[in-house]
């Protein structure tokens, strides 16, 4: 299957879309029962979260990839970037080393941040188990991905939080749920 680019905004033609799900092009329609063409729809979403999640001083600046892939492919890149075994359902490759609390000074070139690729698989499991909306739960981690092309991260806790704060935030200026609450409090 040939990876499909779906540039899904004229706001911000930097951020462009790739799904490259081989043998899933089927398993992708219509993911929420919404109706929706799975491919223009989640590609469009996964646009959304990624230009809310840069801030407002890089949305005409900013370039990235947001990549859907499968567990496969994200297996192959984690263990070869983290030397950790099987999929995950984000990697981020950042090609500058950003800090959260800095922007970078206005440039005259785009500012090319990295690439964020997300496996399907993993992520309609995860969704799944966590009775979560499958175009909620890829906004959420593509949101998650971006934050780390610009310098968040959570390798301690007091980061864990400031990051999770910052989620929370941007993805509730999407009109998505806190995707920490545990799944009872998001029932009730």
């Amino acid at each position: 299957m040939r990876p499909k680019r779906l540039n899904t905004a004229e706001d911000n033609p930097g951020i462009e879309v790739i799904i490259n799900c081989q043998g899933l092009d089927e398993d992708l329609e219509d993911p929420d029962g919404g109706g929706a063409s799975a491919e223009g729809g989640l590609a469009a979403q996964m646009h959304r979260a990624a230009m809310a999640a840069l801030p407002e001083k890089l949305r005409n600046e900013a370039e990235l990839c947001v990549t859907l892939s499968d567990d496969a492919t994200l297996a192959n890149l984690n263990e070869r970037w983290r030397h950790a075994q099987g999929p995950t359902n984000v990697l981020a490759f950042p090609l500058l080393q950003l800090r959260p609390d800095v922007m970078p000074a206005a440039r005259a070139e785009p500012l090319i941040l990295g690439d964020v690729i997300l496996a399907i698989e993993t992520v309609r499991r995860e969704a799944a188990e966590q009775g979560k909306n499958l175009s909620d739960h890829l906004s959420h981690l593509t949101v998650h991905g971006v934050l780390h092309l610009l310098g968040w991260d959570h390798e301690t806790l007091a980061d864990a939080e400031r990051m999770e704060e910052q989620e929370r935030a941007i993805l509730k200026s999407l009109g998505i749920a806190d995707p920490y609450l545990p799944l009872k409090e998001t029932l009730a």
